[in-house]
């Protein structure tokens, strides 16, 4: 395999135990800095908050640099984050450092794939692409249990001490073997952001976070939501994550053969309607070990067929437009993550972890709605028009 989407991939790999680990780590960050369960839940949302934010806003700060600069200096500022989360004493510097962290995270991610994608011939950068984002994939079935481990064993510290560690590698790697790449990109936010003001795009990534929201309210508490059948034992619960990572490598592949064949338009509607029944059903699951990781095995399914599904329609909605579609879809799926870990963090500080499941289940639910919606407004035949404007102001600039 090429060793520059090795490279790229090994970025996306440490980026995504970061975005995701945070949600193992829960408990050990509690006890230690002494914050309540939701509280540290916030560490979660602060992260993709600041993603979804910063994503669109650095891309426009960094839009004529080299990629591989932006490459270098995303990944030096994740690596800030990052130590000075493991050196923070107080529960308010780690939170500013998980905005430095996100910064990084958010320039880094999607100029990687636009680079995987200008260093492949044109035939071959799905697969290209599809080597870069795996690096998210693995760190979920590989990466998270690791550090949900290792926080829950030593200390949440050590965990992010790895991922600073992974981070620096990855920047050595980069600077030694990525070459620099000049891509066209928006040089004005406004541009960025012109594909919203086509209610067909709009709708869509609305749904997005909507659906994010609804599964990262429970992801993020599911320490809480799993205590009745894993209690204090760091062991079981790092086999749920292992369990609900290897899972999600299966949904990502099923996905992408699923969407080839039915197309993306019949898979989407399925996959919330089966996050809704898991959603619901994750209070009675969770009292057993056993029917604990039959739930996580099958919440690990319908997120990842999804999240291939929804990529594959904002390309068909708007295939010049692309590139920006997906990073706005990138900064949709932040907002949610950041959504679910508010409103997970209000159940379980109002009415328990119980509530979780539920609360989780009516985001989905008005989700599906949304995107109902967004697929009448598709059948007009007007979408991605706005996204295929900017993009040529792009390149005529």
């Amino acid at each position: 395999m090429n060793s520059r989407l090795i490279t790229l991939a090994l970025g996306t790999f440490t980026i995504g135990i970061d975005a995701f680990v945070t949600a193992g780590l829960v408990t050990p960050v509690s006890k230690d800095l002494g914050v309540s369960t939701s509280a540290a839940g916030q560490l979660v949302t602060v992260f993709a908050l600041s993603y979804a934010i910063l994503s669109p806003v650095l891309a426009t700060a960094t839009a004529r640099l080299s990629r591989k600069r932006v490459l270098l200096i995303a990944l030096s500022l994740f690596v800030l984050g990052n130590v000075v989360t493991a050196l923070a004493g107080a529960f308010g510097l780690v939170l500013a450092s998980r905005v430095i962290a996100a910064a990084g995270a958010s320039m880094y991610t999607p100029n990687a794939t636009a680079v995987a994608a200008a260093l492949t011939a044109p035939e071959r950068r799905g697969r290209a692409i599809s080597v870069v984002i795996g690096g998210l994939t693995v760190a979920t079935a590989l990466g998270v249990p690791i550090g949900s481990w290792i926080g829950g064993s030593f200390s949440w510290r050590a965990t992010l001490w790895l991922v600073a560690a992974l981070g620096a590698v990855a920047l050595i790697s980069v600077a030694a073997i990525v070459p620099a790449v000049h891509l066209p990109a928006p040089a004005r936010l406004r541009d960025r952001l012109m594909p919203l003001r086509d209610t067909t795009i709009a709708t869509g990534l609305l749904h997005a976070v909507l659906l994010f929201g609804g599964m990262f309210t429970v992801y993020t508490y599911l320490a809480a939501a799993m205590h009745p059948a894993t209690g204090d034992s760091t062991g079981r619960f790092t086999i749920l994550l292992w369990v609900y990572g290897f899972t999600a490598v299966v949904g990502s592949t099923l996905g992408g053969r699923l969407v080839d064949r039915l197309g993306s338009r019949k898979i989407m509607p399925f996959t919330l309607i089966g996050a809704i029944v898991v959603l619901a059903l994750v209070q009675a699951s969770g009292q057993h070990f056993p029917t604990a990781i039959a739930w996580c095995i099958a919440f690990g399914i319908p997120g990842w067929i999804w999240a291939v599904a929804q990529q594959h329609r904002l390309v068909e909605l708007s295939p010049q437009g692309s590139p920006l579609l997906l990073g706005l879809n990138a900064s949709a799926q932040y907002f949610g993550i950041a959504l679910g870990g508010a409103a997970g963090g209000l159940g379980v500080q109002w009415w328990g972890a119980g509530s979780l499941g539920w609360i989780g289940a009516i985001l989905v639910v008005v989700s599906l709605g949304l995107l109902t919606l967004s697929f009448h407004d598709s059948a007009r035949g007007t979408a991605g028009a706005a996204a295929d404007i900017a993009l040529t102001r792009a390149e005529a600039a």
